[in-house]
């Protein structure tokens, strides 16, 4: 039986819409936390010029599996294990693409996300990140505040992360800030990306 994200279910469509766009010169992606793999069919069905390469830690391969197995997409790819804190792919990609994984790990998960971004992003490429954040260290909605609480406790080490700290470790890794888009939900797509020649 297939996992199910009611989450993905409801925020796949608006994510690309977006993801049309940013990801109109690019060939190669990895999605960084695939989680069901929900997302990964509904885009890769939606761009088939793209190589989606979908990864998660290794408990979370036979629910992804299945969904690309139902799938039988061609530009869909097997899930690699991938834990932030662990071994990195040697492949460098066009993309990455991540939803909803910053504000479930730890900070220091997070410092290690961006530094393994930082060595596989191809110059040119770009980072996109989803997911609720705050700015200049306020929420940007009450229904934020109360998620984050929740989250805290659950797990003291996460939390909903501040844009600002976020784009210091990608400024730290060579990822310039390209955009900040609302969308629904209180969440966001936050867009580096890395120069062309680096």
């Amino acid at each position: 039986m297939k996992p199910f994200s009611e989450a993905c279910e409801e925020n796949k469509t608006p994510i690309l819409q977006i993801l049309h766009r940013l990801f109109t010169h690019h060939r190669t992606v990895l999605e960084i936390g695939s989680g069901t793999g929900q997302h990964a069919v509904h885009f890769a069905a939606a761009m088939p010029e793209l190589i989606w390469q979908t990864s998660d830690r290794v408990e979370n391969h036979p629910g992804i599996q299945a969904w690309l197995d139902e799938a039988a997409l061609p530009n869909l790819q097997d899930p690699i294990t991938l834990d932030v804190g662990g071994t990195w792919p040697d492949t460098r990609f066009d993309a990455v693409f991540s939803a909803n994984t910053t504000h479930i790990m730890s900070w220091p998960e997070v410092e290690l996300l961006f530094q393994g971004v930082g060595r596989l992003l191809n110059g040119g490429g770009c980072f996109v990140l989803y997911g609720p954040f705050n700015f200049g260290g306020d929420y940007t909605s009450e229904s934020n505040r109360r998620f984050d609480q929740w989250l805290k406790n659950r797990d003291p080490l996460s939390g909903i992360r501040d844009f600002e700290a976020l784009d210091k470790l990608a400024g730290s890794q060579g990822l310039v800030f390209n955009e900040d888009i609302e969308m629904p939900v209180n969440n966001r797509i936050l867009v580096w990306s890395r120069m062309k020649g680096l």
